[in-house]
């Protein structure tokens, strides 16, 4: 997936740096090149990206080729969207969605505290 103005590509490498000492919570969007829904959510994740910039960081992990993240936090389908506050997981959802439905379902996670 090519990287958007409000979307970076991380990888095994990256993950610790980009995502758990993220001072924001990071929506990780795990995915794969030859995924449809994969290709169908991307468009939603760079404009919920946009919406919350300051608020929220969104960077994709392309599963073939960052294995060992894959396989630490469990994920077996894609895309997978997990978030993750202070270096933990917080919630995983699994499959393309709508952006009201993707904000809908991140609401109580990503409420002001």
């Amino acid at each position: 997936m090519p990287e958007t103005l409000d979307i970076t590509a991380v990888t095994d490498a990256t993950f610790a740096d980009e995502v758990l000492s993220a001072p924001l919570p990071v929506l990780v969007d795990f995915t794969a090149d030859w995924c449809p829904p994969c290709r169908m959510i991307a468009p939603v994740l760079a404009a919920f990206a946009a919406e919350r910039r300051g608020q929220l960081r969104v960077v994709t992990l392309d599963i073939d080729h960052n294995p060992l993240t894959t396989m630490n936090y469990g994920v077996l389908s894609v895309p997978t969207l997990m978030l993750f506050r202070a270096g933990q997981p917080l919630k995983a959802l699994v499959g393309a969605r709508s952006k009201a439905r993707l904000a809908e379902d991140l609401a109580d996670e990503l409420a002001p505290r």
